[in-house]
């Protein structure tokens, strides 16, 4: 009876030790350490030519450059670790269904970033690594193109413009030429009144097409507010939100 009592504890103590060493192993179903650490590389450095080129002239923050530069890398782990078992895949959507960004919203460019930066992860995570890079490379072309020759405006070029008038001055269309004229674009943000209510201080966020013409455009502008204050500088926002 000892005997057995001792095979018993043996094996129970064998199939424990089998347990434990399969939490610590390199190798889960068909995923190895060859397979994760060269999906792992092509999606860091996917991820760095998606930051590179979506960011590129753009007053991007540092966090969200890595965030685009790890985020194939993590999407490629969390599919890599379910591929082939359709509860869990379910599961994981739902998941990221609740994800949601808890900032300032993004623009459309920096949103197509973030889903080209998952898509390339999901194209590693199940070993398709010829088309991520095919595709990678190929939006990222297009998107440089669609900014080196000019198709869109430069957010560099993005000012803040700020013009004192007169209460007596109807500024709703006043300076809607000159405007159209300078820039590629432009909006009317606030109106605030100062000087006991006699001045309305009006803030406009522009993007200028040319700095060379930012004086002529100054000078058009005080012809029509009588001379007033009138300042343009580059806005001042908290771009680490996203």
């Amino acid at each position: 009876m000892t005997i057995m009592n001792g095979i018993t504890a043996l094996t129970n103590n064998s199939a424990s030790a089998g347990n434990i060493s399969e939490l610590f192993s390199f190798s889960t179903g068909d995923i190895t350490i060859t397979a994760l650490l060269l999906c792992t590389i092509c999606s860091l450095l996917l991820g760095l030519v998606i930051a590179m080129v979506f960011s590129h002239g753009d007053k991007s923050s540092r966090s969200f450059k890595l965030t685009l530069v790890l985020l194939p890398a993590i999407v490629q782990m969390v599919i890599m670790l379910v591929n082939g078992d359709v509860g869990t895949g379910v599961a994981v959507m739902g998941a990221f269904g609740l994800v949601r960004f808890r900032s300032a919203p993004g623009s459309a460019k920096e949103i197509c970033a973030i889903f080209l930066a998952m898509a390339a992860g999901l194209a590693c995570g199940t070993r398709h690594l010829t088309i991520a890079v095919i595709f990678t490379l190929l939006i990222c072309g297009v998107s440089y193109v669609y900014n080196r020759f000019g198709l869109s405006a430069d957010l560099s070029s993005e000012r803040t413009l700020r013009i004192t008038v007169p209460e007596s001055l109807d500024y709703g269309s006043a300076f809607d030429d000159v405007l159209n004229k300078y820039n590629y674009d432009w909006k009317l943000d606030e109106v605030k009144t100062t000087n006991m209510g006699s001045l309305f201080r009006l803030t406009y966020t522009i993007v200028i097409k040319n700095e060379a013409n930012q004086k002529q455009m100054l000078d058009e502008l005080r012809e029509r507010n009588g001379n007033l204050e009138i300042s343009c500088g580059r806005p001042v926002t908290d771009r680490e939100k996203l």
